[in-house]
């Protein structure tokens, strides 16, 4: 985060962040639907994503390495439960091409990095965890509106506000962006 935007207001930083996140996925979205442009805007969306929360200290943004293997255990449980919807209506697990496998895990951490990092730090200062985990839930909502049919969006919602507990209830993102990397690989 820039020296400017750590001197601004609690409330102002975090509609700057919000809205910043907002028009990065839906450039992405944009930009993926072009012919031939899926791969790169997932990996080039991705990386913008995450150089949102540069200058966050890791700390604000659940990144540490205490309990480092707890954690990454509780990824992988996050990922088996945003998984659980696709494993019972299918009886074949799809298999991504590396590049686009690459573009998937790319954009899954930007997006963790950017809503239950950044974004979810921004409003957690602005209104405590309520906000935090109301609003980075329904941003990550309003954010996948272009890239996901609308009767996806509930699950879409449904997985943000998972994701948000998590990184409340264990002020952890390293769970979330382990979780969203599995089930983007899968799904």
């Amino acid at each position: 985060m820039s020296l400017v935007l750590r001197r601004t207001h609690p409330g102002v930083r975090a509609a700057l962040v919000g809205t910043l996140v907002l028009c990065i996925e839906w450039a992405r979205a944009s930009i993926q639907a072009q012919p031939y442009m899926a791969i790169p805007a997932l990996v080039v969306g991705g990386a913008a994503l995450g150089a949102v929360a540069l200058g966050t200290p890791a700390d604000r943004l659940g990144l540490g390495t205490s309990r480092l293997g707890l954690r990454i255990l509780g990824g992988m449980a996050l990922g088996a439960v945003l998984l659980f919807p696709a494993a019972v209506r299918s009886g074949s697990v799809p298999i991504l091409p590396a590049g686009l496998a690459f573009a998937a895990v790319a954009v899954s951490i930007g997006e963790e990095l950017a809503f239950r990092g950044a974004l979810y730090a921004a409003l957690h200062e602005v209104g405590g965890a309520p906000l935090a985990i109301i609003g980075s839930t329904a941003l990550w909502t309003a954010a996948h509106a272009l890239s996901h049919p609308p009767a996806f969006l509930g699950a879409v919602a449904a997985a943000g506000l998972l994701l948000a507990l998590w990184r409340w209830a264990c002020r952890d993102l390293v769970g979330p962006v382990i979780g969203h990397v599995i089930a983007d690989l899968a799904l």
